[in-house]
């Protein structure tokens, strides 16, 4: 049995592909699986690094609105869905992620009546997975209010490390990996792959109140903002590092986190039992609030707009979680029971029962 996965350029939809590629060799080590990806984005590294074949199509950016891409738009998505199509020769099924790789596999994988399985990581669907929720055998979604047609709530796909995290097991040995105090109360601040700029300014600021309130900072800028925004002034419990490649190693190691409410850390935060203040991104369709939101009504999170995160604010609200150890491990104990943990599994079962139809 062969299967396509389709999914790439940020974390958000290569961790859920890597989750699923590893869910399916879990339930049939013989399963052929090809994940496809764009020569633009992270997938070119972590990819091949988790042990995956890697297929590149061209990226098809669809503009937003008229301009002098539109005119060339048919010729690019054209040469892309061929690309797309030689990669599906004797696939069994189809799954994407959403992102530029998915939509020529979609499209692709539709022409040569290979079944398609969708899963839309956010709460505010992605145009490539509209449009394939349309002639999709199974439409996976991590959250309830998504509203595409016949979703199933599935939850995110995550990799197994993380799914079964035990925090408290492995916090000394995770803090001894960053070098951080092992008896400190620990603030993890991440703005994604990408990094966010407002996250690290507001953390650079609020340093001298963490400082004095004996709080350790393990700080994950992005690589594009590594040597930018550095602190005038740093203490040695403030851990500066661009890029982490295992993100269950950080949760393991913080008491709560700041960070983007991109629909990965999310899940993973609330499968770690791990609380947060969520600073939303601030353009886009409003997708990363609605991703929260669940979390944040159970009370593992909370939520702060990103026009109103000053040092000041992400100061008082970080230093009033970590210094009441019961309001902590109420937000821990609420947020774990948010998120289905299985939800890698059950993407690879529908994948398979929809290769499996094929096959009859």
């Amino acid at each position: 049995m062969r299967v396509v996965l389709a999914g790439g350029g940020t974390t958000g939809h290569i961790s859920p592909m890597l989750a699923t590629a590893e869910a399916l060799r879990s339930l049939d080590p013989s399963i052929e699986i090809t994940c496809v990806g764009t020569p633009i984005g992270l997938e070119t590294d972590l990819v091949p690094s988790a042990g995956f074949e890697l297929a590149l199509v061209d990226p098809v950016p669809l503009p937003r609105n008229v301009s002098p891409e539109l005119a060339t738009l048919p010729v690019r998505i054209v040469k892309s869905v061929h690309q797309a199509r030689a990669i599906l020769r004797g696939a069994d099924a189809a799954v994407g992620f959403g992102g530029y790789a998915s939509l020529p596999v979609y499209v692709g994988a539709h022409r040569m009546r290979v079944p398609v399985v969708v899963h839309e990581a956010n709460a505010v669907p992605g145009l490539a997975n509209r449009i394939a929720a349309r002639f999709a055998a199974y439409v996976c979604v991590t959250f309830a209010n998504t509203g595409l047609p016949r979703q199933i709530v599935t939850g995110m796909p995550v990799r197994a490390r993380v799914a079964n995290l035990d925090r408290t097991a492995e916090q000394v040995r995770a803090r001894e990996v960053f070098g951080l105090d092992p008896e400190a109360k620990v603030l993890l601040v991440s703005g994604g792959s990408q990094g966010a700029k407002s996250l690290n300014e507001a953390t650079v600021a609020a340093l001298p109140a963490f400082e004095e309130a004996g709080i350790s900072v393990l700080h994950v800028t992005g690589k594009k903002n590594f040597d930018q925004d550095r602190p005038a002034h740093a203490y040695p419990g403030y851990v500066r590092v661009a890029y982490v490649e295992q993100m269950d190693q950080a949760y393991a190691a913080a008491d709560l986190m700041a960070a983007r409410s991109g629909a990965g850390t999310v899940t993973e935060t609330a499968l770690a039992g791990l609380p947060v203040i969520f600073v939303p991104l601030p353009h886009g369709n409003g997708e990363q609030a609605k991703n929260a939101a669940g979390v944040v009504a159970a009370g593992g999170g909370i939520l702060i707009a990103d026009a109103d995160l000053t040092g000041g604010r992400l100061a008082r609200e970080a230093v009033g979680i970590l210094c009441d150890e019961s309001r902590l491990a109420a937000m821990s104990e609420a947020a774990v029971h948010v998120m289905p943990r299985d939800g890698a599994q059950a993407v690879a079962r529908y994948a398979l029962d929809a290769a499996e139809e094929r096959r009859r």
